[in-house]
């Protein structure tokens, strides 16, 4: 069995072996999948996080060992929280830019060192102070940060993010893992069927006339919601949707609250 960690600061998963195919997913830097099938400039990986498959480019990873997978699965893992990360190779003089919800694996904090494969990294820029006692502040808090990100459909980062990669994204940063999709994010939690009973963190879903969930986004305080459309933006909701304040009309159709977070 074979094991690759991302070390570049964000990998296109794609549909199928081609650059010109759909774009599904994107993996940030120091996430590791498992290998399951390689062509001769293509592998097709599965996400040891969220189980996500895709095939990316072969020059776009590093191969990893089953030893250092062990070992990696064995952390709790420590992922970059600010928007923006400098990390540096020990040897090497280029910094890489790695964005908000990198993982920094085997991460010591007193020397802001990390490992990659067989590559140490050192941290250069500043880790966020949390400083916050609630998970939900602590949600909201990492979901403001990607406000006006554009929307990229399988985007998982601030230069560009969709729905779902949103609402994982975020709940991964506060040590929750979610699946990839708003189909699948929907099968987790607890049942409201009322906004008045959304609380901040709780997600909501949305869907079109045939029942299928093509939407979600993160309730914030009372009658509002952060999610991704165009962009990442804040909206009215209600028992009917998210209402535009910019379009002065309904764009999204609610079909269930869920909350994960238990409390």
């Amino acid at each position: 069995m074979s094991y690759g960690i991302a070390d570049l600061s964000i990998v296109p998963m794609r549909s199928e072996k081609s650059e010109r195919s759909e774009m599904v997913s994107q993996i940030l830097f120091g996430e590791v999948f498992e290998i399951l099938e390689v062509d001769e400039k293509w592998v097709y990986v599965r996400m040891l996080h969220d189980h996500y498959e895709g095939w990316i480019d072969r020059k776009m990873y590093l191969e990893v060992t089953e030893e250092f997978i062990d070992k990696y699965k064995a952390e709790v893992p420590v992922l970059a929280t600010e928007v923006f990360n400098i990390v540096v190779k020990d040897g090497d003089y280029g910094n890489k830019l790695v964005v908000s919800g990198s993982v920094f694996p085997f991460f010591d904090a007193t020397t802001k060192k990390m490992q990659i494969g067989g590559d140490t990294y050192t941290l250069v820029s500043k880790m966020k102070d949390v400083g916050i006692d609630s998970l939900r502040d602590l949600i909201i808090g990492y979901a403001l940060m990607y406000y006006n990100t554009p929307y990229l459909w399988g985007g998982r980062s601030p230069y560009g993010i969709d729905c779902s990669g949103l609402s994982q994204i975020v709940y991964r940063m506060a040590g929750i893992d979610l699946p990839r999709d708003a189909s699948q994010q929907v099968t987790l939690g607890q049942n409201y069927s009322f906004v008045e009973e959304a609380m901040p963190g709780d997600l909501a879903f949305f869907g079109d006339e045939a029942g299928a969930i093509t939407h979600v986004g993160i309730i914030w305080e009372q009658n509002r919601i952060i999610h991704a459309s165009g962009r990442v933006r804040v909206d009215k909701i209600d028992h009917q949707g998210i209402f535009n304040e910019d379009l002065k009309r309904y764009t999204h159709n609610l079909k269930v609250i869920k909350r994960i977070l238990n409390d």
